[in-house]
């Protein structure tokens, strides 16, 4: 399960290499992406 989480925030290009200085924007950028997952799972679910 932990691999194939890693691989879905592999898909983001912001975080397919890590160029942020403060650790907090890359955290805010794997919640963001986390998120953006999610939407679409929920979207689809309700179809």
């Amino acid at each position: 399960m932990v691999e194939r989480t890693f691989a879905w925030l592999g898909l983001s290009r912001r975080l397919a290499k890590d160029h942020e200085r403060l650790p907090e924007t890359g955290e805010a950028m794997i919640l963001w992406s986390m998120s953006r997952i999610m939407l679409r799972r929920l979207a689809g679910a309700a179809h």
